[in-house]
């Protein structure tokens, strides 16, 4: 019977970890902003989730300690990679696209752009708040940090965001429709 038990319950875990892939992986590329790198943390997210899975004592905090793996797994990437600069890739919207298109591509490029320039801190907070929902609460166990830090961080990245892409709009110029006849 414990066999069965135990049988059973990888096999429901195994379907949430399938389930939360795609999550997990919006927000490594948040972070990131390189798919391979995103994947590779997914991935490595993943299989230690699997080997550890018999740690976890309550199901309802699964998806907090995944993400908590996450952050883990991004935070030893970065510190073996301290040394290089993150770049952002430009996201150049194609001509043959309509202009609703374009105009809605470039935008999330300039957001993208805006979140991948704050610092790591602001950046994980940003994504974990405002993209994937999570409460502060959340947010705080996921990363290890006060709730407080939480909050601040948080308030600093949206304003800094907001300066940010008023000033881009402020600098970018206008195009003005004319009528032709």
């Amino acid at each position: 019977m414990r066999f069965g038990e135990l049988f059973c319950r990888s096999q429901e875990f195994r379907k949430t970890l399938e389930a939360s892939r795609p999550r997990l992986y919006r927000v490594a590329y948040a972070w990131t902003h390189d798919a391979a790198l995103a994947d590779d943390l997914v991935q490595e997210t993943l299989t230690k989730a699997w080997q550890k899975h018999d740690q976890l004592r309550d199901d309802k905090a699964q998806e907090a300690w995944l993400f908590s793996i996450l952050t883990n797994c991004f935070r030893d990437n970065y510190r073996r990679l301290r040394e290089t600069e993150d770049i952002d890739e430009i996201e150049l919207p194609s001509e043959q696209n309509i202009e609703a298109e374009q105009i809605q591509s470039e935008l999330i490029g300039r957001v993208r752009s805006a979140i991948g320039r704050l610092p790591t801190g602001q950046r994980q907070v940003v994504t974990l708040v405002d993209l994937e929902g999570f409460s502060y609460i959340e947010v705080s166990s996921i990363l290890g940090v006060p709730c407080g830090t939480v909050m601040s961080r948080l308030c600093r990245a949206r304003a800094t965001l907001k300066n940010a892409l008023l000033a881009e709009f402020e600098a970018a110029p206008q195009k003005l429709l004319r009528r032709i006849k």
